[in-house]
């Protein structure tokens, strides 16, 4: 439900034709039903169930979870907690302070003021009316009025609180940072800290009845009371891993969830645990148990699983890869391939509605893909590796290597000649359809990131500190040019012989209208790294950017507008197959369509995003994380493999900047994600 305010009917009217016209097309083909990490699950009844997420997800099923849906949230803000206390009215809390609300079962949510910016973890309502809040700085808010206002009350503590339980009208309790456990007897008027008899984080409460607790946290703590004590009992979980959700579905039996997919369960109330067999290595949120003992999970990079036998199989009901996706190119509206890490290769034959995943026959990274015809197409890839497909994907012929270093990007000029290009300078180009490869001399060292020809025998190679060159003779001779610019210039792109594109670091975009002989600066209005470039007409063009962000233009470059495709993960690469249908793919398995050109939206919040640089970029020992001002409070860098696995995370205050060791780190791609009040941002990192 929108809050708007209702002046006139022509008014009202207007603003929901715009609202419908300017709603992001962008849908998600990978991974299903989406893919972003979902925190928080919940359901009313058997079939009607709640998921929320990061981003402002919420899904919703009303077939007892066998397939989820997208609901528009009206909020880009991670929703951490969801609760309904009747079938139709639910509510969901978040970061900065947001809380939103539904009174017609999570078909519209509004926005409900709440007096704060910190962090909101948990939300427990008693009844339709009386419900609570608990959050960042020991924030615990109060509501007698079905959500519609709320009040601040006391906690006594500074400290980050993560989950709220009540137990009757009165009694509630709180568990939240460095083992504080709080309690009520007073409907929250007051509160006392509780022995919890641990320093470990506790991340969430469950009471199965009015006396038995349970509280789970980090490091596999699970504490426990019971009636007539005073103090919390320390239960062994069996597991080190940090636990993230506990439910029970009855006095005896409940299921703790936790990091790296680690599903544990008691059968005699919490005094012996069992892990139960791995079905995802992916981060567990949450964890919810209907009345009939269905068992759903939620967790990282959209995962979704849901036992009906008491945990002893599961399924996923979420599908796909999460593979970081490099490149993405179509050769028909139709027909489109993408591949990215660890040899992954997906092809669709109906516009996306389906992508199949290929057999590539190596596990090398995938950096470009580039089709000649309908079957014929080249990957390139780490450590040299070329691969050659004849039928349409389903055989990959590797060729012989000819260097070891990382290759970056692949075009072809037509049939049988094309060029490869790559880390060290590395540039090879073939004569016979990738038969066999030379590498060619061109005189650089810099890592070449891509490559693109603009007419048979003319192609534009680009790398980093701001090296562009040019062949007009297939290879054998290069043109240094000028690109006006140090910094890496990522991607070239030509809408005919003469005219051309070229994108780079600190939102460097370059046009030239005479063959590359001159370049002139375009404006887009951002300091943010610019990745690929793509025009699907001469007019119309598209350049990818940090935090999801994509820049459109109508009108050959001279204006560029701000496209959100409704996710902050990092995009690699965009292909249009016309003006209205496009492709985004990058990370975690990240696939998006859109029918519309890929639309703003209009009226609807931008992200807000924590600028900082890395580097150097590559590394292979040390690499420096900068965000530039000491001031701006605590900082949380978080490194990811490409398989959207968490690395390394910590927590800096009162600094500008953090040295990390990054080389133990296997050779490939990762993600440095930085998180703060300022917002979030994810660049990649290349160790090697």
């Amino acid at each position: 439900m929108l809050c708007i305010t209702m002046k006139t009917a022509v008014l009202l009217i207007l603003l929901n034709t715009i609202s419908l016209l300017t709603f992001s097309q962008w849908v998600w083909q990978n991974p299903l039903p989406q893919g972003h990490s979902l925190l928080a699950v919940c359901f009313t009844d058997e079939n009607t169930g709640y998921s929320t997420g990061e981003h402002g997800t919420i899904l919703k099923t009303t077939n007892g979870g066998i397939t989820w849906n997208l609901v528009r949230s009206g909020t880009k803000e991670a929703l951490f907690s969801v609760c309904f206390p009747s079938p139709q009215l639910g509510f969901s809390v978040g970061s900065h302070g947001k809380i939103i609300r539904t009174e017609d079962g999570g078909a519209s949510w509004s926005a409900i003021e709440g007096g704060t910016s910190n962090n909101l973890y948990s939300v427990f309502f008693l009844d339709k009316d009386t419900g609570y809040i608990c959050g960042e700085n020991g924030i615990v808010l109060k509501t007698t009025d079905r959500g519609l206002t709320w009040n601040q009350s006391g906690s006594g503590t500074a400290l980050s609180l993560h989950s709220v339980c009540f137990t009757s009208y009165d009694t509630g309790y709180i568990v939240g940072d460095s083992g504080i456990t709080l309690k009520t007897t007073d409907a929250g008027y007051s509160w006392k800290q509780w022995p919890s008899g641990t320093w470990f984080g506790l991340k969430s409460l469950f009471f199965a009845n009015d006396t038995m607790g349970i509280a789970v946290g980090d490091n596999g703590i699970i504490i426990k009371t019971l009636p007539g004590d005073t103090s919390w009992r320390i239960l062994r979980s069996g597991t080190p891993v940090s636990l993230a959700s506990v439910f029970f579905n009855s006095l005896q039996t409940g299921y703790a969830v936790g990091w790296n997919g680690t599903i544990i369960k008691t059968t005699n109330g919490g005094t012996n645990w069992s892990t139960l067999s791995a079905v995802t290595d992916h981060d567990l949120s949450s964890v919810y148990v209907t009345d009939s003992g269905k068992t759903v999970a939620v967790g990282n990079l959209g995962t979704m699983i849901q036992s009906t036998d008491g945990g002893l199989s599961w399924d996923h009901r979420s599908k796909g890869t999460r593979e970081y996706l490099s490149s993405v190119c179509f050769v028909n509206p139709s027909q489109g391939y993408v591949v990215g890490a660890d040899g992954t290769a997906m092809k669709t034959i109906n516009g996306g509605a389906e992508w199949e995943l290929l057999n590539t026959g190596t596990n090398e990274d995938l950096t470009s893909v580039c089709f000649t015809g309908l079957n014929t197409g080249y990957a390139v890839g780490f450590n040299g590796y070329i691969t050659k497909t004849t039928d349409g994907g389903i055989h990959w012929t590797e060729s012989v290597a000819v260097i070891s270093d990382n290759l970056s990007s692949v075009d072809f000029a037509d049939d049988n000649t094309g060029l490869a290009v790559g880390w060290d300078g590395a540039i090879l180009r073939t004569l016979d359809a990738g038969a066999t490869w030379t590498r060619l001399s061109a005189g650089i060292s810099e890592d070449m990131l891509s490559v693109h020809y603009s007419a048979p025998g003319t192609a534009f190679v680009v790398g980093r500190n701001g090296r562009l060159l040019k062949t007009s003779d297939n290879g054998n001779t290069w043109t240094f040019l000028i690109s006006g610019t140090q910094g890496s210039l990522n991607s070239v792109f030509f809408t005919d012989a003469s005219t051309g594109y070229v994108s780079g670091e600190n939102g460097v975009l370059l046009k030239t209208a005479d063959g590359g002989v001159s370049w002139t600066v375009l404006q887009t209005n951002t300091f943010y790294e610019l990745r690929t470039v793509f025009f699907s007409d001469p007019n119309t063009g598209y350049v990818v950017s940090d935090y999801g962000m994509i820049f459109k233009t109508i009108d050959a470059g001279q204006t560029w507008v701000e496209v959100n495709c409704g996710t902050p993960n990092f995009i690699s690469s965009i292909w249009f197959t016309d003006a209205n249908n496009g492709y985004a793919v990058g990370m975690f398995g990240t696939i998006l369509k859109t029918t519309n050109g890929g639309d703003v939206f209009i009226g609807e919040p931008k992200p807000v995003v924590e600028a900082f640089k890395v580097f150097p970029n590559p590394a292979s020992s040390m690499v420096t994380v900068d965000w530039g001002n000491p001031s701006a409070g605590n900082h949380f860098i978080e490194i990811f493999d490409i398989k959207g696995r968490l690395l390394m995370q910590e927590n800096i205050s009162e600094q500008s900047s953090r040295k990390i060791d990054v080389s133990a780190l296997p050779r490939g791609i990762y993600f440095i994600r930085l998180s703060s009040e300022n917002g979030i941002a994810v660049k990649k990192l290349l160790v090697g």
